[in-house]
C-alpha cells in the first residue's frame, strides 16, 4: 500500500470501530449517533427490511426495540479488506431464562468518511429465528428432519 493511502486507510478502520461500537452499545438513546456511523443515503437490507436513508435505519431500530425484549448485538468476527467490511455477530434477546440468539454477518461498504453507505445483512431466519420459536419451533425442526439428506 503506497504512503498516500495510509490516512484513508486510518479512517476506513477508525469507522469500522465505530460501527462495533454502535452495535455493541446501542440503546434507543444512542440512535442519535446514527449519523456518524451510516451517511446520509445509506442502504440497509436485512431478510425483512430494505430501506435507504437514515430515518428509514432509525425506524427499523426503533422497531426492534418495541419488538423484542432485550436485544443486544455481540461482535464475534471483523474483516476489513479497503472500503469493505464484514461482521460477524450474535443478535440476542428475549428474558434471561429465555434468551434467543441469531447469528448472523453483515457485510459493508465504507464512504471516504468511513461512514457506512451499504449494509446487508445474511442470516438465516428459518435456522436462527422460526426454528427457535415455540410453536413455529417445532414445524420447522420436523420439516428439517424430513427433507435432511442424514436423518438426525
Amino acid at each position: 500500500m503506497s504512503t498516500t493511502d495510509e490516512p484513508l486507510d486510518s479512517v476506513l478502520e477508525a469507522g469500522l470501530d465505530r460501527v462495533v461500537a454502535f452495535y455493541q452499545t446501542l440503546t434507543p438513546a444512542s440512535l442519535d449517533q446514527l449519523a456518524t456511523v451510516y451517511a446520509p443515503q445509506a442502504h440497509f437490507k436485512d431478510p425483512f427490511n430494505e430501506v435507504v436513508g437514515l430515518a428509514a435505519i432509525e425506524a427499523i431500530f426503533r422497531h426492534m426495540f418495541v419488538q423484542v425484549q432485550s436485544p443486544q448485538f455481540t461482535v464475534t468476527t471483523r474483516l476489513r479488506d479497503g472500503r469493505q467490511g464484514m461482521l460477524g455477530w450474535i443478535f440476542a434477546f428475549g428474558p434471561p431464562q429465555r434468551r434467543i440468539e441469531v447469528r448472523g454477518v453483515s457485510h459493508l461498504h465504507l464512504d471516504r468518511q468511513g461512514r457506512v453507505v451499504a449494509h446487508r445483512d445474511y442470516w438465516d431466519t428459518a435456522e436462527e429465528l422460526y426454528a427457535k420459536l415455540p410453536l413455529l419451533g417445532v414445524l420447522m425442526r420436523a420439516l428439517r428432519r424430513r427433507l435432511s439428506a442424514t436423518q438426525r
